[in-house]
């Protein structure tokens, strides 16, 4: 007969783990109990018009949003963009989207209707700056040239996206808070231009900088006409463009500032027409140059345009 072993009392306990990591290896790691860390949040899907209300949606949210920019391309002229099936994709799952508003991006809502996206958080620049159109119904849409406003921006960026992750909106505040002492030490900057050059006459070939120009003190001297047809895209009459060549040739201007992303033969002129009478020439942009965010490209701008009127 075969002996039985017998288990000392002491050894029990031993004995009972180790047959349980015996038994664990054998059937897998779920058969035994085991802590496992909780799967972190996803990241809040947001969809912007172009890489500027990216760049302020990104600053607000973090590490918790993730952020697509419909128009990101430096050469591209927002104005002619053709929305793509991808775009209207990343609308459908998009949770907040933040648009220019003002007929500026107005692909957006009609791509956000094909979608059927009606839940999505609809943050529109145009309306938050509380702009309206002058007493002649004209109106720049270009909010984002205006400081203050893009202040503005940044808190409703933080309540759209506290509203759909309510247990960060402390973080969002906050971030709203940081970009927005940044955005005070720009407006500090202008002011100063402001007190140097107030009253200093410029020119512009479409309306893109004017919120930017009228913070610094400065009056644009640019034909309606002209610029009007410029953003437009339409035809520039001889008039206009006399009337425009002339600001330079006489001299009545202390700086042109120039959109790199709308040209055309007419502002092609204009611009050497200022360089050939020694009058500064500013370039500025729709969208975000590539490795720029809003608060160091603003600067840029701010910089640029000092430095002209400086000479």
């Amino acid at each position: 007969m075969q002996a039985l072993s017998v288990v000392a009392p002491g050894t029990v306990t031993g004995f009972a783990m180790a047959l349980a990591l015996v038994w664990g290896s054998c059937v897998g790691v779920d058969a035994v109990a085991v802590s496992r860390p909780a799967d972190p949040p996803s990241a809040i899907p947001v969809v912007a018009s172009t890489n500027v209300y990216g760049d302020i949606a990104e600053q607000i949210g973090a590490d918790k949003v993730d952020v697509v920019s419909i128009i990101s391309d430096p050469a591209q002229d927002p104005h002619s963009y053709e929305a793509s099936t991808r775009t209207q994709l990343e609308l459908a799952k998009a949770e907040v989207v933040v648009e220019n508003g003002g007929g500026y991006d107005d692909f957006v809502h009609r791509m956000l209707r094909s979608a059927d996206n009606s839940s999505a958080e609809v943050v529109n620049a145009v309306e938050v700056s509380g702009k309206k159109p002058d007493t002649s119904g004209e109106f720049n849409e270009h909010v984002w040239y205006d400081v203050p406003a893009m202040g503005k921006l940044a808190d409703r960026i933080a309540v759209a996206l506290t509203k759909v992750a309510p247990a960060d909106g402390g973080v969002f505040r906050e971030k709203a808070k940081s970009f927005k002492e940044k955005l005070a030490v720009l407006e500090e900057r202008t002011e100063r231009i402001n007190a140097r050059h107030v009253g200093t006459a410029v020119a512009v070939t479409e309306p893109v900088p004017l919120y930017l120009i009228e913070a610094s003190g400065l009056v644009n001297k640019t034909p309606a006409d002209f610029s009007e047809a410029i953003e437009e895209g339409d035809e520039v009459s001889p008039q206009s463009l006399r009337e425009t060549l002339a600001l330079f040739t006489g001299k009545k201007v202390g700086a042109l500032v120039y959109n790199e992303q709308t040209v055309s033969p007419q502002t092609e002129k204009v611009k050497q027409a200022a360089e050939d009478n020694g009058i500064p020439v500013v370039p500025v942009t729709e969208t975000l140059p590539e490795g720029e965010d809003y608060i160091s490209w603003m600067s840029a701008n701010v910089d640029a345009l000092k430095n002209a009127l400086d000479q």
